[in-house]
């Protein structure tokens, strides 16, 4: 079962709360490679629900990131179309702390240590709320999906592959 206490800050609820953001804490069990299916399930929400924040890059080793459903993968090739790019490809864990100052695991697109293009799938948009990393293994924040478009610019792309995780 999911513990319910209060979680220290992070530059994520750092930076939304600087903006008057609304959220809601949802620590969780950290499992190692557990990803979003594993916190969905512990904390009893849809996998589609719960957004992973993935630090990629492009042909350049530009950074970007990629905000998709938990139980989807993203299309590179189609990423790398809308955007304009030759290709993108996922970062090292390693590259991947280093751009964003959080552990791989733990990333959020909120307050991130260098400031990133960010991509949205576009059907997140149309949820009511969405799970999302709060910058720490085991803390998922609520919110509605438009803040990512209003506090990080977010661009809406198409690259959610058809077949679902999990």
């Amino acid at each position: 079962m999911a513990k319910k206490e209060h979680v220290s800050e992070t530059p994520a609820t750092q930076l939304l709360k600087a903006n008057k953001v609304a959220f809601t804490e949802h620590p969780y069990d950290y499992r190692e490679h557990g990803g979003a299916l594993h916190s969905a399930a512990e904390l009893g929400w849809d996998p589609s629900h719960v957004v992973k924040t993935l630090v990629m890059q492009d042909q350049d080793a530009k950074p970007l990131l990629v905000l998709m459903h938990g139980n989807r993968k993203v299309s590179t090739k189609n990423l790398a179309r809308q955007i304009g790019a030759k290709s993108v490809e996922p970062c090292t864990p390693e590259v991947a702390n280093r751009h964003s100052g959080y552990l791989v695991g733990g990333t959020s697109p909120f307050g991130t240590r260098r400031v990133m293009p960010v991509f949205v799938e576009s059907t997140i948009l149309g949820l009511d709320k969405i799970l999302i990393n709060g910058g720490r293994r085991g803390y998922l924040i609520g919110i509605e999906p438009q803040v990512c478009v209003t506090l990080l610019h977010a661009k809406p792309v198409q690259c959610a592959l058809a077949e679902v995780l999990g």
